[in-house]
């Protein structure tokens, strides 16, 4: 029964464990450069993976190596956007910009894979979308989204696009082998394209890798960042794609903000109003209208 329900399970997860990345990361660029932090986070989250992989004696095919070096490529643009985005934007643009990935995944799956966007799946989608656009306009004042950087938005809408492509690009590497192989190889791949990056940022700035802290509270943002944001979270997401198609995965995205508010008034005790209650509800029949698209494919 476990697994006829882990297409949802896996991918809720990862939204839960990404629910509190854009606080974590936005705190930890006052002491670290975006892009270097983002380095730090895939290639810690590379070796927990890579060490689950070894741990099972996963092996890939030398003629699927350019099939994650692909990946690599989608996750060093989702990286590299979405940090920068997010330390040039506010609270309020980075969480609404996120309802912007699972659109771009139906419409790329749809593209690539040859995915139906059945009636189904785009109410589903709408609704999934209106409830979260509800959530976030009780948690923020929307007012504000215009009054941020052009160029931090811009870099979040890539960043969007580029973790849809991630989504949709590892879907047959997915199946091929497992949620697993593919997300540790995909980011064994970005390291070296993020050290390269990384060291032309620190370059510019001026400062020398071994001038950046190593405190506790910095060392404990990138675990979390590495090891639950990346390791965990994007095995997770993949083991989704095990089950389901990309469009179908992608609606659980909705629920990275929802479950941020959730868990700020549970250990933080921030208030939430009735938008969170209506919204979370219109997410939740969105993502029933999704799992009866596949159940029903021939609903058109």
């Amino acid at each position: 029964m476990l697994r006829r329900y882990a297409f949802a399970i896996a991918p809720l997860a990862a939204a839960a464990l990404w629910g509190g990345m854009y606080v974590v990361s936005k705190w930890g660029f006052d002491l670290v450069p975006p892009v270097t932090l983002g380095f730090l986070r895939v290639a810690l989250g590379a070796a927990a993976l890579w060490l689950a992989v070894r741990a099972r004696g996963v092996t890939v095919d030398r003629a699927d190596y350019r099939g994650f070096a692909v990946l690599g490529g989608w996750v060093t643009a989702t990286i590299v956007t979405q940090f920068v985005g997010t330390e040039l934007t506010n609270a309020s643009q980075g969480s609404l910009l996120t309802v912007l990935t699972p659109v771009f995944t139906v419409l790329l799956g749809a593209a690539v894979l040859g995915e139906r966007v059945t009636r189904a799946k785009a109410v589903g989608v709408a609704l999934a979308a209106i409830g979260t656009l509800v959530v976030l306009a009780g948690q923020y004042d929307l007012s504000n989204v215009a009054a941020g950087n052009l160029l931090g938005v811009a870099a979040l809408v890539a960043a969007s696009a580029a973790w849809a492509g991630y989504t949709v690009c590892g879907a047959p590497l997915v199946r091929k082998y497992s949620a697993l192989a593919a997300a540790a190889y995909s980011t064994l791949a970005a390291v070296p394209m993020l050290a390269v990056l990384a060291a032309v940022e620190l370059a510019a700035l001026g400062r020398p890798i071994a001038s950046l802290p190593t405190t506790p509270p910095v060392l404990a943002a990138v675990a979390y960042l590495g090891l639950a944001s990346t390791a965990g979270a994007w095995y997770l997401w993949y083991k989704g794609l095990e089950y389901v198609d990309a469009g179908t995965v992608a609606v659980f995205f909705f629920a990275q903000p929802v479950v941020g508010a959730a868990l700020g008034a549970l250990l933080l005790g921030e208030a939430i109003g009735p938008e969170f209650a209506l919204g979370g509800a219109l997410m939740a029949v969105g993502v029933r209208f999704v799992a009866r698209a596949r159940r029903d494919p021939a609903d058109g």
